[in-house]
């Protein structure tokens, strides 16, 4: 396995991760996968084995399900030294603060986020998305709050726009508070707006980059064609967002021709 210095930090990670929205398949998540505590206990092993020490999550995957099988997976261990990321920003309530990036709302589900996971410490914490309600300062600072009490070691954000990463990191900055290392984007040979602003803002700012979904949620992995039943990525949920279905099965045709001509 190949390892990389993510961003400006000292931490290696490996140049695959393992994703895990697929855990548990609670709720609208069932479109995406039904991966139950064993079969994760075997992926996480064959991952931890062939050298991947990042096992991606967040709190909305099925509801918290998501994290809670990793914890119980891991056995509140972290084998291989395995590092854990993890999210939070979307909706997980009915209440007028289970949302958003609010001092309030990121340090409770944090700390709930710990507790599914059975660790102490999440390495890599992500704001899923951006909050236009909530000062970007208040976020920083409670970011600050929790690497200083050794919740988080490192911050994040995915889903952002060029200027939303650029605001947050001046004001970073400014106050003095824990940068973004890392920034997760979604890109894919099919999807390749991040070109134009994300990834030049990362060489310029020293951001590492992780990609969610690199092979469109599997319509780019060889395994679906145009003259197969629709997938579920383009038939009901809209992750990975794919807006032109003829250029993406062109693209396929393309990548088949090129492996069928290369063993």
């Amino acid at each position: 396995m190949e390892y990389r210095t993510l961003g400006r930090s000292g931490l290696k990670v490996s140049t695959l991760t393992m994703g895990t929205m697929t855990f548990g398949g609670a709720g609208a998540f069932s479109a995406v996968g039904k991966t139950d505590l064993d079969e994760a206990r075997r992926m996480i092993d064959l991952c931890i084995d062939s050298g991947i020490n990042l096992i991606d999550t967040a709190n909305v995957y099925s509801n918290g399900l998501s994290e809670e099988i990793i914890g119980e997976a891991l056995g509140g261990k972290r084998k291989g030294d395995v590092l854990i990321a993890s999210k939070a920003r979307m909706r997980i309530g009915t209440g007028p603060n289970d949302e958003g990036l609010s001092r309030y709302h990121l340090i409770r589900e944090c700390e709930k986020s710990l507790k599914r996971l059975r660790t102490d410490v999440i390495d890599i914490y992500f704001l899923h998305e951006w909050d236009g309600t909530t000062p970007l300062e208040e976020t920083i600072a409670a970011l600050d709050t929790l690497v200083s009490q050794g919740k988080v070691r490192y911050v994040g954000c995915s889903n952002y726009s060029g200027w939303q990463v650029m605001k947050a990191l001046g004001i970073s900055d400014r106050q003095h508070q824990p940068r973004f290392v890392t920034q997760q984007i979604h890109y894919t040979l099919e999807a390749r707006e991040a070109e134009y602003e994300l990834l030049p803002i990362s060489v310029d700012q020293g951001l590492g980059v992780l990609v969610w979904s690199p092979l469109a949620g599997g319509l780019l992995s060889g395994k679906y064609n145009r003259d197969q039943a629709t997938a579920r990525q383009l038939s009901g949920w809209s992750e990975p967002p794919i807006r032109d279905e003829e250029r993406l099965w062109r693209i396929v045709d393309v990548l088949a021709y090129i492996g069928n001509n290369h063993g």
